[in-house]
């Protein structure tokens, strides 16, 4: 077992969304992203041989697919799958902050 702290985490930004990397392994990449009531962030443009799952911790999103032009609508404590390759992007369409968390598996980023 490994205990990750959020002091352990790497942060950076897609867009306005603040993200946080927790852990990143050869099976499994687990995070999470942070949106302000009315903010929007960068257009992922998915991950070709992973699948990703977003969960609402706090807040009420709409997850956009802009190839296909879907619109998915997540309140507190739902998931999406996302399937390899789907671009997607997150809108917080509350009146809190939106606290999403994602993981890929296998990782997308080693």
């Amino acid at each position: 077992m490994k205990k990750i702290t959020k002091q352990d985490t790497t942060l950076f930004l897609d867009g306005p969304e603040v993200c946080r990397s927790y852990i990143e392994t050869g099976k499994i990449t687990f995070g999470s992203s942070t949106l302000l009531p009315g903010q929007t962030g960068g257009i992922d443009p998915g991950h070709p041989n992973s699948h990703e799952i977003f969960f609402v911790s706090r807040g009420y999103i709409v997850v956009r697919n802009p190839a296909t032009e879907k619109f998915y609508e997540l309140h507190e404590e739902d998931i999406l799958l996302i399937e390899e390759g789907e671009p997607h992007e997150i809108t917080n369409i509350g009146t809190e902050v939106a606290v999403i968390t994602w993981s890929c598996a296998p990782s997308h980023l080693k």
